[in-house]
């Protein structure tokens, strides 16, 4: 179970909507979804995913996870090489193996629409922190708390992390992380969303008030479809999977998805189908039966 009140574990079989159009690509996100909570990947889940990509099927990685965090499924790749982090403001080639990632495509964040974002949540949420994702480099604020196993390559306010000049100035931003310690996460997700506005999309993968803040029109499924139509694959063909709100939209473009077992109730709500939790290989057990019927 996630570590939210909110999130609900089920170990009912899974709802699977009718055979429709055969599918020709897999969208997966990976925390909660495919990684049991240990952060593995099961051998019935990567047999499943051969399987898949034996059939004809492509797999696509769809995370909020940077690219260098993206060596907890390198040794898993097979041929499906192309990863979308960052919650869509990245492609990522990973066939070059851990520390080797090449970027494909990069949908930044304007530095003008992030110090907008900043000013107008830090009004919005006194207290707010924040961490700026770019291309190679993560650089946060000094109270920004210790969410992730790494060490910033800068300190300073964002507001400096952000102008034009500062450290990383040569990077594109890719989205910038917003955490409050003590607004409930789901009452923090609306707030953001009404005060940032267009300036900016807001949406949240953990069970904290960690939000993440990317381009006004970026997310898992606006860059998810750019990828099936370089490919000739429309929505109908996808099969989608996630158990956050980050994972809504592209649930919701995909032609079947699945909310896991120990997904957010919005997830729930807006996926055509549920499937068991991350821990009992809720992925494999779609794709197994979805196998079947081909």
């Amino acid at each position: 179970m996630r570590e939210n009140d909110r999130v609900t574990s089920a170990t009912r079989q899974p709802e699977t909507p009718a055979a429709g159009i055969p599918p020709r690509l897999i969208a997966t996100d990976l925390d909660g979804t495919l990684l049991r909570d240990d952060k593995s990947v099961s051998p019935r889940t990567v047999a499943a995913l051969a399987a898949a990509e034996k059939a004809g099927i492509e797999v696509f990685f769809v995370t909020g996870r940077p690219a260098r965090w993206m060596d907890v499924v390198s040794e898993h790749v097979h041929g499906h090489g192309l990863a979308i982090c960052g919650n869509g403001a990245a492609v990522v080639d990973l066939h070059g193996g851990p520390g080797a990632h090449r970027f494909v495509k990069v949908r930044e964040l304007a530095r003008e629409n992030a110090l907008d974002a900043v000013r107008l949540l830090r009004e919005a949420a006194p207290g707010t922190v924040y961490a700026v994702e770019q291309t190679y480099g993560f650089y946060q604020e000094p109270d920004y708390p210790k969410l992730h196993m790494e060490i910033p390559d800068n300190l300073a306010p964002a507001e400096e992390l952000l102008a034009e000049d500062g450290p990383g100035a040569d990077e594109p931003v890719l989205k910038i992380l917003a955490y409050h310690p003590s607004i409930d996460p789901d009452a923090f997700l609306t707030l953001s969303r009404l005060a940032i506005g267009d300036r900016a999309n807001v949406t949240r993968s953990s069970p904290s008030a960690l939000l993440e803040i990317s381009g006004p029109d970026v997310s898992k499924a606006s860059t998810l479809a750019l990828c099936c139509a370089e490919r000739g694959i429309s929505h109908e063909q996808v099969v989608a999977f996630g158990d956050m709100p980050n994972d809504v939209e592209m649930l919701t473009w995909a032609g079947q998805s699945y909310a896991m077992g120990n997904a957010h109730p919005d997830v729930i709500a807006a996926a055509s189908g549920r499937t068991v939790a991350n821990n009992d290989d809720g992925v494999a057990v779609v794709i197994e039966r979805m196998l079947e019927r081909l």
